[in-house]
């Protein structure tokens, strides 16, 4: 057994070549072989997002907190609130982030293939991310 006391690891910045907008990301667990499992929380203040991304065995998102929006590739944005649970699929384009009003933290939880968890693309432009 292993408990993470609440505070003990550091909070980081969202990088910029994966996020547009300030983003906290909160490491919560990254579970040891041969488990692959791996989970953080993520914040996203008014107008933050992911760029574009996919994962090689699918992404729950559990969004903890305020009011954002999701996009898989070639569908129509939705609205994610409190509560919402999202399944992405492998290998599925997605992105995910606040409004532009609002904020909203999810915890992200995916599993690793081969040491990876995600593949990160081109970001989503404010016109693309307005519509």
């Amino acid at each position: 057994m292993e408990i993470k006391r609440a505070g003990s690891q550091n909070s980081a910045k969202g990088p910029a070549d994966w996020f547009t907008g300030t983003v906290r990301i909160d490491q919560l667990f990254e579970a040891p072989e041969p488990a692959r499992v791996r989970g953080a929380s993520v914040t996203f203040e008014p107008c933050a997002r992911t760029a574009w991304h996919t994962h090689p065995l699918g992404q729950t998102l559990i969004v903890m907190s305020g009011f954002g929006w999701t996009q898989r590739d070639g569908g129509p944005i939705e609205e994610i609130r409190s509560g919402d649970v999202v399944w992405f699929a492998p290998n599925e384009k997605h992105w995910h982030g606040a409004t532009p009003t609002t904020a909203m933290t999810h915890i992200a939880i995916q599993e690793a293939l081969d040491g990876k968890v995600v593949e990160w693309m081109e970001k989503v432009g404010d016109e693309q991310y307005k519509k």
